[in-house]
This record gives structure tokens, C-alpha cells and sequence, in this order.
């Protein structure tokens, strides 16, 4: 309790503080200033009450959230849906996957501001993605009887070593979830020792994304646009990797031959940047954006548009996932392997250590040490087609082969009801 109380007064003191990172935010991305009443817990009127509510905080949770929503819309098909998030492409994301759902954001952990929220949206039960973990509105959720579930659940060594320091804070927050789902067993060992109680092991939602048929259908567009010339996708990259990346390219001279360089920035605020980038770097660029035809001289193409990802991957002959030459983590690498496309990633993975060892157990991925190893290796397949062919037959069975968790979840959450 005191733990608690210690933690609401830091969200208090800290209210400055966020007001000025939305603003500091909002300089690259306006929409950073839009719904504060949301954000902070003021009076908002729902769009129904009683609905399956599914908070996943940003772009990735939301997009592994689809099959598991699909998988309980047809398990309580009267039900209507809340979706939320914590950030702007979050939610722009989440309208776009879900358009008859209430979309909104999750207001910040003041214990009044999430009163509120659950005391205005009264929801069926909750569902939190990955590891979204807020003591307070668990506290609440409890105090109203919401059952709470955390479904594809992941905890990485370097996260528990984050907790254990605020254990008692976390331990009893983790005891009112009314079931947790992990995506491995490494990740139910790590939320045990943190004081998780009733986990299974049900796998990753990632793995049963289907990519959606329009999306399918842009890349083929993307392919008409680009030719005949060997395409490699940089996606997701993070602050740091491209200058890595684009100086490396740029070395490599006459190698790269007539190869397009497409680079995708994790953030949209960051597209700006990136191209400037590319161009002092030397290159010819050009910008999705600019819906011009795609010239035989462009180098690097610009991915400077949301909801597409799945677009590039599909016009992809190779694809690199960035948030993983630097110590960040890494991003999703299911998704390109889902369309058969052969990944490569960095040394940094711990966000998905689990998918990527799978990976390249399965001869779906290499993984590189640097810079430099990334493009020596991207140019070497580019160059085997063979060996390209194996290895985009072999993402598409890693892939099917892990197929499953949302419906295990599913069944999951349904016995977790069932208790009182």
C-alpha cells in the first residue's frame, strides 16, 4: 500500500514533466497535443459500455493484438470493443485495423484518472498486451471487479533486473491479473520470480497475424514501381542505425550495383530526417510521399508512410529489422517472414530472443554483427537466389509452424471468467 502511494505521488510531482514531453513531442509530431482529456482522465462519454477492452500501447502491440481480437469476437460476438493506446500511431494504427471499434487513449496511472476510466467504460473484462503493467489501474480494475488479463506477455532478463527494484510495487499488481499469458516459457519463469501467479504458456500472437490481402496487393504495386532491380527493406530502423547503414551502402560502391535501398523509420516524426540524411550522405533519394514514379537513378527510397510496412516487406527481396544494430531490442521479425520473405537482423534482439533464435534455427534469418556485416551479407544473397529461395520457403514454415496463441489465449481468458 505505501508502495503504491509512494508511486501516485511520483505521478503527481512528474505532471509537469509529461505535460512538457507531450509539447517537446508534439514539435515533430502534432498529434501528440490532441485528446489530453483522455490522457489525463477528464470526463469522456463512451461509445457503449460493457465492451471486450484491449489496451496495446503502440504500433506493434496493437497490430499483435488483431488475431487475438478476431479470436474473441467470435468467442463473445455481442460484445463491443474499446481499444487503447499510449501513442498517436498507436492509435492511428488501431482505427485503421479496427474501424467499428471505440478507439481512445488509456489515461496515465493516476489513481482518480483511471477510476474514472474503468467507473465510465465499465468494460466485460481487460485484456493488456505484452507488458503493460500499471499498478494503479490494476488496483482499480480489481477494486471494480473488472477481470484483468495480460496476454502475450514478455519480460526480457534486462526488464526483470528494471522490476525487481520496485518488486514490492509490481508482485502485488501481477497477483490480480486473473490469468497471464507468456509468450515462452523463459518469459513465465521471469514474471514468476517477479511474483506472477497463474501463468501459462501460450506462444506469441505475432505468429497468427495474416497479412491483410490490400496489403499484399501495395507490394505488388511497389514491385511494378521499382522493376526489375533487387530490393532491400531496412524497416523499423531507430535513431542512429540509418547514418550506420546509408555510410556502410555508400562504401560499398559499385557492389550494391543496381540494388534499391528502401528504408522504413520506425517513427514518423523521424522521415524528415532520414531523407536529409540519405541525401548528404550522396545518394539520389526519393519519398513514397511523393507519388512520383520511382526513376531508374533513385538509390534510396524513402518508406515515409504509415500503415504500409507489410507493403514493403511484400516488394521485398531481402529485409533488414532495425532497433537491432544498437542495443535496443529489436523489432518484429515475424512479420516479414510471414510473406516469405528471408530477414536479417542485428546483434540486439532481447525483445524477441525467443522468435529469432526459432528463426534461425529454421533457416528463416541470419543475424549480422554490424553495419558492415549487414550489407556484406545482404549483397551475398542478393546475389544467390538459390539461397534466397531455401530461406523465404523456410520463414514461411517458421511462421505457420507457431501458429495458435490467440486461440489458446482465448480459451485462456474464458476458464479465467469462469473464476471468481
Amino acid at each position: 500500500m505505501i508502495w503504491r502511494a509512494l508511486y501516485s505521488g511520483l505521478w503527481t510531482l512528474a505532471t509537469p514533466l509529461i505535460r512538457r514531453y507531450l509539447k517537446k513531442r508534439a514539435r515533430q509530431a502534432p498529434a501528440y497535443l490532441e485528446h489530453w482529456d483522455e490522457r489525463f482522465g477528464r470526463a469522456v462519454t463512451p461509445a457503449a459500455t460493457g465492451a471486450i477492452w484491449v489496451h496495446a500501447v503502440s504500433v506493434g502491440e496493437t497490430r499483435a493484438a488483431l488475431p487475438l481480437v478476431a479470436a474473441l469476437r467470435r468467442r463473445w460476438p455481442d460484445a463491443p470493443l474499446l481499444v487503447t493506446q499510449m501513442t498517436p500511431t498507436g492509435r492511428a494504427t488501431a482505427r485503421s485495423l479496427y474501424p467499428d471499434a471505440e478507439v481512445r487513449y488509456l489515461p496515465y496511472d493516476y489513481p482518480g484518472a483511471v477510476r474514472a476510466f474503468l467507473r465510465s467504460y465499465r468494460p466485460r473484462f481487460g485484456v493488456l498486451m505484452e507488458t503493460e503493467l500499471w499498478p494503479n489501474l490494476i488496483h482499480a480494475a480489481h477494486e471494480q471487479d473488472v477481470p484483468l488479463f495480460l496476454a502475450n506477455a514478455r519480460l526480457s532478463e534486462k526488464s526483470l533486473k528494471g522490476y525487481r527494484k520496485v518488486a514490492r510495487l509490481m508482485a502485488p499488481a501481477l497477483r490480480r491479473f486473473r490469468a497471464i499469458a507468456a509468450q515462452t516459457a523463459d518469459d513465465a519463469g521471469r514474471l514468476q520470480q517477479l511474483g506472477a501467479v497463474d501463468v501459462a504458456v501460450c506462444g506469441n500472437t505475432k505468429y497468427d497475424f495474416a497479412p491483410p490481402e490490400a496489403a499484399l496487393a501495395l507490394g505488388e504495386t511497389f514491385r511494378q514501381r521499382i522493376g526489375a532491380r533487387p530490393v532491400l527493406v531496412c524497416a523499423s530502423t531507430r535513431d542512429g542505425e540509418e547514418a550506420l547503414i546509408l555510410d556502410v551502402w555508400r562504401a560499398a560502391g559499385e557492389r550494391v550495383g543496381a540494388t534499391l535501398l528502401v528504408i522504413v523509420p520506425r517513427h514518423p516524426e523521424r522521415f524528415d530526417r532520414v531523407a536529409e540524411l540519405a541525401e548528404a550522405t550522396g545518394f539520389t533519394v526519393q519519398r513514397r510521399s511523393d507519388g512520383a514514379a520511382l526513376r531508374d537513378t533513385t538509390q534510396v527510397w524513402i518508406g515515409d508512410s504509415m500503415g504500409e510496412l507489410f507493403g514493403y516487406y511484400a516488394a521485398a527481396d531481402l529485409a533488414f529489422v532495425g532497433g537491432s544494430l544498437l542495443p535496443l531490442g529489436g523489432q518484429n521479425l515475424i512479420e516479414p517472414a510471414s510473406v516469405g520473405v528471408p530477414v536479417l537482423f542485428g546483434p540486439s534482439m532481447f525483445n524477441f530472443a525467443d522468435a529469432s533464435t526459432k528463426a534461425l534455427e529454421a533457416g528463416a534469418a541470419r543475424q549480422v554483427a554490424d553495419a558492415g556485416a549487414l550489407v556484406d551479407t545482404a549483397l551475398a544473397l542478393l546475389a544467390d537466389p538459390a539461397l534466397r529461395q531455401a530461406m523465404s520457403q523456410a520463414a514461411r514454415a517458421f511462421t505457420m509452424t507457431h501458429r495458435g496463441a490467440s486461440e489458446r489465449i482465448v480459451e485462456l481468458i474464458a476458464l479465467g471468467l469462469e473464476r471468481r
